[in-house]
């Protein structure tokens, strides 16, 4: 049984931001699981026995090798999509997370090509099907980042 295919995945997306109005992609590279090229924002399934707060903490620091100073939980999206032909049901819990920029790395360079800073106007192309959705839903609170 595989979470997402079988039976609906739980996972924690995360928009990191430096409180400046930057906030952090990644590009997933040719190892990556699915939409190689694509810049996404980051995030990891929820296992069973770890906390929604844990998992956040740990994917952070796993993907871009830094802490959370604080987080804001933004809500939760129901994402469906195909993947090689299947129908997959991901709940995904999503958050907008301070780091510092300082710190911030690649830390997994197998799965990721590049991470860089960018703003909504410098977005780069093409966007993670599951980012595209985070930014129609919270794009006035992404928005916001730009004006702290």
């Amino acid at each position: 049984m595989q979470k997402g295919f079988d039976y609906i995945g739980i996972c924690v997306n995360y928009i990191c931001h430096d409180g400046k109005g930057r906030f952090i992609l990644n590009k997933r590279s040719k190892n990556a699981r699915d939409e190689q090229g694509r810049w996404d924002c980051g995030g990891g399934g929820l296992d069973f026995g770890q906390t929604v707060e844990g998992t956040l903490q740990k994917e952070i620091k796993e993907e871009y090798g830094t802490d959370v100073i604080s987080y804001e939980f933004l809500g939760f999206r129901d994402v469906f999509r195909d993947f090689d032909g299947k129908k997959t049901h991901w709940l995904a819990i999503d958050f907008m997370v301070l780091v510092n920029a300082d710190k911030v790395r690649n830390a997994e360079p197998h799965k990721f090509d590049v991470v860089d800073w960018f703003t909504m106007e410098s977005l780069p192309t093409p966007l993670h099907f599951g980012f595209s959705q985070m930014l129609q839903k919270y794009k006035e609170k992404i928005e916001k980042l730009d004006r702290k």
